[in-house]
Order: structure tokens, then C-alpha cells, then sequence
């Protein structure tokens, strides 16, 4: 059940729809653009750690992540038991915001008329800029983002970040647990054998090699199916990664200048983030960086020691 239904995505960034309760007053959300993968070696300092004290290499994901700017806030009001927008205040938009949603004419209702009796909850509306990177892409993202903090000091944040650009610094930091929500790599309508590893039977069966047969229910995990395995719809599914930790946050975008470039993608231009591990989704997908909402707190949220960034051609992987 943890991947189903296999359906496509309705949009090409992942909707989040539960955020962590955190008593700081910051943004929670952030996004980047999957720029390619490369290894580091590290000095382990976990404490429990059977490689404690030892440099080892772990895989990792570099994610560009350009400013975003706050374009607006959306309010909440509470009726009938469920919480429902109830107006929206934009800042200024730029050109590229107006290539993503209708821009009204007339300025809208301003922060300071609003009083606390009008809303029960906001969120941030973010753009991003993908402009400043080399994706070759103008048009933005436009999503919400919650902040942390009570009513009160989630307010002053909106009035004080309106129209502004926040770093990626400004949200996360090096060493925290965060989650990953992005869209898979599409595949396209696949048959059974590559969807679900059907076994392909002898050349000699009846009627057909490749199709799921019909001898019962679906017992291939151990336990027997509520259904068939049949051909369908491959990847471009919503996915979330609980609990990657990251590495390092840079600046300095010739500590990760591969040679020839990432594969599909070029060169990282703006501040990135160094994810452990790998993220769902191809090259120049947008990935969602939320705080996490499951971390086990007795897990150190403590950056290791980077001796070294493999800069290696990655052209013939």
C-alpha cells in the first residue's frame, strides 16, 4: 500500500499536505532543482557507529538551490470543522510569476489591515527562480509553504518576509533531517514483467510468456494480494524520503564542479545542498525540501567532517 494507487502526478512538484509543529518562527519549505550525484569521503563520528573514527565514503545527492522569494501569504479560517482558505495577500509580482498564475491588476488587500480575528492559520506562497540556474527554464513553481512558531510570531514573519528572498541557509541547516518530496522518473505504460518482476514462463506455456497467469490472487510479498499484477502506468509517481540528513550547505559552486559537467544537467551556479543518499527523480526535476516530520530524535543531527568532494567525470556512468 506504501505505492499505490500507480498513478501519474498531477503536476511535476509534489503537494505537501501535513507540515511539523516547530516552536521557531521560520519558513519550513524549501525547494531545489536535482542537479546529479557524486561520492564524498567523510571522517565518522557517530557515536554508535561500527566505522567510528575511520573515513568512509558515502553517495550523495547535490541539489541547487536557488533564493526563493515569499510572493504572498495565504489565510485561513476554520468552518465547519475544516480548515479553508479564506483570502490571499501577494506582494509585488515579477514577470516570471506572471507566466504562472493570473497576476490581479489591482493591489490586494494590504498585511497591515488584517487583524487576528480574521484568520486561524497561514502559509508562505513561494516562487521559485529558476531563471538563475542552467536548466534552461523561466517559468516558476508557485506552492505553499508553512512557518513555525504560534499565530502571533507566524504573523510577524509574513509582514517581515513579504516580496523577500530567503537562502536556503536561512531555512535549514548543515547536519538536520529533512524530507524529501518530489515526482519519481517517468516510465511510461510498462507490462507486468518490468512493473512488478513478473516471472517470464517457459516458451512453451500456454497462450503467453509475459502476463501475470491466473492461479489465485497475487502471493508474491509473502502474503496473497487483493489483486493481479497487471500493465499499467511506470514512475512519475508522488513520493516522499523520510529523514535524509544533510551533508553540507555551499557556496563555493567549484567545490562540486564536476569535470564535463553533471550528466543532463551542466554546472551548478547558485547555492547548493549536499542530500546523503539518493532522491527521487531525474536531473532538473524540482525537489521539495521540507522539515521533517518523523525524526528520531535520538539520531545525531550533527554534519560529519567532508575530507574530500569527488569531482570526477561522471560523463561515462
Amino acid at each position: 500500500m506504501q505505492v499505490w494507487p500507480r498513478v501519474r502526478a498531477k503536476r511535476i512538484y509534489k503537494r505537501v499536505k501535513k507540515f511539523p509543529q516547530v516552536k521557531e518562527a521560520k519558513l519550513l519549505s524549501f525547494a531545489g532543482y536535482k542537479a546529479g550525484m557524486t561520492h564524498v569521503l567523510i571522517t565518522d563520528a557517530r557515536k554508535y557507529s561500527m566505522t567510528k573514527g575511520e573515513d568512509i565514503t558515502w553517495p550523495v545527492t547535490i541539489i541547487e538551490c536557488p533564493p526563493i522569494r515569499i510572493a504572498g501569504v495565504r489565510f485561513y479560517k476554520i468552518f465547519e470543522k475544516a480548515m479553508r482558505p479564506a483570502f490571499d495577500i501577494l506582494a509585488k509580482a515579477d514577470k516570471e510569476l506572471g507566466r504562472k498564475i493570473d497576476v490581479p491588476k489591482k493591489e490586494t488587500k494590504k498585511l497591515d489591515t488584517v487583524k487576528a480575528e480574521d484568520f486561524d492559520e497561514l502559509r508562505m506562497l513561494i516562487e521559485t527562480q529558476p531563471k538563475m540556474t542552467g536548466i534552461g527554464k523561466k517559468m516558476p513553481e508557485f506552492f505553499e509553504g508553512s512557518v513555525g512558531g504560534n499565530k502571533d510570531e507566524k504573523f510577524k514573519f509574513a509582514k517581515d518576509n513579504l516580496g523577500k528572498e530567503l537562502s536556503v541557509k536561512d531555512v535549514f541547516k548543515e547536519g538536520q533531517m529533512i524530507d524529501i518530496h518530489a515526482v519519481t522518473k517517468g516510465k511510461g505504460f510498462q507490462g507486468p514483467v518490468k512493473r512488478f518482476g513478473v516471472k517470464i514462463r517457459n516458451h512453451k506455456a500456454e497462450k503467453t510468456k509475459r502476463g501475470p497467469g491466473s492461479l489465485g490472487g497475487w502471493s508474491a510479498q509473502g502474503h496473497v494480494m487483493y489483486r493481479v499484477a497487471h500493465a499499467g502506468q511506470m514512475g512519475y509517481h508522488n513520493r516522499i524520503d523520510y529523514n535524509k540528513q544533510i551533508l553540507m550547505i555551499g557556496d563555493d559552486a567549484e567545490q562540486v564542479k564536476i569535470k564535463g559537467g553533471l550528466k543532463n544537467y551542466g554546472v551548478v551556479k547558485n547555492t547548493y545542498v549536499l542530500v546523503k543518499g539518493s532522491v527521487p527523480g531525474p536531473e532538473k526535476r524540482i525537489i521539495r525540501l521540507e522539515a521533517g516530520r518523523k525524526v528520531n530524535n535520538k539520531v545525531e543531527q550533527v554534519p560529519p567532517t567532508i575530507q574530500y568532494i569527488s569531482t570526477a567525470s561522471k560523463q561515462g556512468n
